[in-house]
């Protein structure tokens, strides 16, 4: 089986490197990828927003089957074009994908299908804010109704930094959603879905804000652990059938099936797991710890989510242990990174290339989160130490990582 996978991060290296391991994967094609793709694919430059482009690229390359990383392309309908060409597709429709690109969109199914989430109300006028803003608080959290690349939501008790970030989001042509706080550690839970099929994978916890202790503002996630050793596998399955499953659901009846991945972000609180978003893709950083665990064939699991054989695949299996991923960022990020720097020590097993390019010979920064630093362990403080005891050996000038990944956890500080 001939894979492309199209996207530039360390998600898309984590997904080439279980591919690799996959023996019915006979070849990897990336499009356009990164400095360190290069050693486990083929690589090819591509418009990923382009239908027309990626798919005259999937013809050239003969592949089997596109995997589509990113949410970007997703949500503009190229999966849709890859389709129509009669090729494989990893990576729901236009249609199916609002459910992660109009947050409105999936409130209103989750609606429908009786799924549980935060009270939330749309602004798309300056002059409806403030009067908004009243019936919500003592938390605040105000989130970009497009997509945000996981940037655009400000969770805060300061009424006034809540009003400036959607006053900010209004300005520029933004509908702003307003919701109220959900308590409880949040979960993120990847399932493989194909119409009504739900196959969830391990559950994973991202570590959204800058900083340690979950400080600074949110970015597109500086680090992820899994498996959840405060997670009873009770909420797991919990999860599944009063989330996802009615979801899936709710989306064929409306004539939008879902095939591909389904991301679910939830907060664990007294009454049970809420809804906080749905995503249409594998979430960054949380799939490179995911499937560092994943025992079976990841290409197989992909194509039979994209062929609609789904409900025959063989049950998941999962290497013991744990598994926590560190992100590098470069300097200045979540603002405007530094780009342009030498890296050395990125060529390590378990160094998981994004913001990365070749120039002169050397691999330098090229984005804002850099890298991925991925370790393994018997349990959560063995998988720690292989994680920051890799990233001690890379340099990056300016660089910046959060040292607290999976560390309340580890410390016994997060319980339901």
């Amino acid at each position: 089986m001939r894979v492309l996978v199209i996207g530039s991060g360390a998600r898309e290296h984590a997904l080439l490197l279980a591919l690799s391991k996959d023996p019915k994967v006979s070849k990897l094609l990336v499009a356009p990828g990164n400095a360190g793709t290069a050693a486990l694919a083929e690589q090819h430059p591509v418009d990923v927003a382009s239908g027309a482009a990626v798919t005259e690229l999937a013809r050239t390359v003969e592949a089997d089957l596109v995997v589509i990383g990113p949410e970007v392309p997703l949500v503009l309908g190229v999966a849709d074009a890859l389709r129509e060409a009669g090729i494989a597709t990893f990576g729901p429709s236009a249609d199916a994908a609002r459910i992660e690109g109009s947050k409105a969109f999936a409130k209103d199914v989750m609606a429908a299908a009786g799924v549980r989430t935060a009270h939330s109300e749309i602004v798309d006028s300056p002059a409806k804010l403030d009067e908004a803003l009243d019936r919500f608080g003592p938390n605040w959290v105000v989130k970009d109704d497009g997509l945000a690349a996981g940037k655009g939501v400000v969770v805060t008790t300061d009424r006034l930094a809540a009003r400036d970030h959607a006053a900010e989001l209004l300005e520029t042509g933004h509908p702003v959603l307003l919701e109220s706080f959900l308590d409880g550690p949040e979960v993120s839970l990847f399932c493989l879905v194909d119409g009504k099929t739900v196959v969830p994978l391990l559950p994973a916890q991202d570590h959204k804000r800058v900083g340690d202790g979950d400080t600074g503002p949110n970015t597109g996630g500086m680090g992820a652990y899994t498996p959840l050793p405060w997670l009873p596998e009770s909420v797991v399955e919990q999860i599944v059938t009063e989330v996802v499953e009615p979801v899936a659901a709710e989306m064929v009846r409306r004539g939008s099936p879902f095939s591909g991945l389904l991301y679910a972000g939830l907060a664990i609180g007294s009454q049970g797991p809420a809804v906080v978003e749905f995503n249409c893709r594998f979430g960054d950083p949380e799939t490179q710890a995911v499937l560092a665990l994943l025992d079976s064939p990841l290409g197989e699991a992909l194509n039979a989510t994209a062929t609609g054989t789904l409900d025959s695949l063989e049950p998941l299996q999962w290497k013991n242990g744990s598994a926590v991923t560190v992100v590098v960022a470069a300097e200045n990020y979540p603002g405007r990174p530094r780009t342009g720097d030498v890296i050395t020590g990125a060529d390590a097993d378990g160094v998981l290339h994004a913001g990365t390019a070749h120039k002169d010979g050397a691999v330098v920064s090229a984005g804002g989160r850099v890298l991925s630093v991925v370790g393994s362990g018997a349990d959560l403080a063995e998988a720690r130490a292989y994680a920051y005891a890799k990233i001690d050996a890379i340099k990056l000038p300016g660089s910046h990582y959060r040292t607290d990944i999976g560390l309340a956890a580890l410390e016994g500080r997060i319980s339901l």
